[in-house]
């Protein structure tokens, strides 16, 4: 199944979760804490594809919450290789909220996560040739 995002590009979501109810705040929307845990494992998956192994996330640039989660939100999380350095590499990662029984797709964030590839010990190893 392919979504539409707002660009217009058809991409598959890598990841598509509802929130529960103990997701909520007080304020009636989805924890950031919940919203950004669902980005790292999306991110992770692609990551672990480009790097082949195990990877860690070792920073989120430019991140932003645009408009809350609700809810009985359905959560598509897309994300896909942005740069690639020699142990590293940039997964831009986007959260669509489709609401109103699959009527109306809300972006609600989006950031860069940074992951590097993880050795046997833990520790940074070169990605694989393209």
């Amino acid at each position: 199944m392919t979504d539409n995002n707002p660009s217009g590009a058809t991409r598959d979501p890598i990841l598509r979760v509802v929130p529960a109810p103990a997701d909520i705040n007080s304020n009636g929307h989805i924890f950031g804490g919940w919203v950004l845990s669902q980005m790292d494992i999306a991110g992770g998956i692609v990551a672990a594809r480009v790097a082949q192994g195990p990877t860690a996330t070792v920073a989120i640039e430019a991140m932003e919450f645009i408009a809350p989660i609700l809810l009985r939100d359905i959560i598509s999380v897309y994300a896909h290789l942005e740069r690639r350095g020699r142990t590293s590499m940039g997964i831009r990662i986007e959260v669509i909220a489709t609401r109103g029984r699959g009527q109306e797709a809300v972006k609600v964030t989006g950031g860069l996560f940074t992951f590097v590839a993880l050795d046997d010990n833990h520790r940074p190893r070169a990605l694989p040739p393209v």
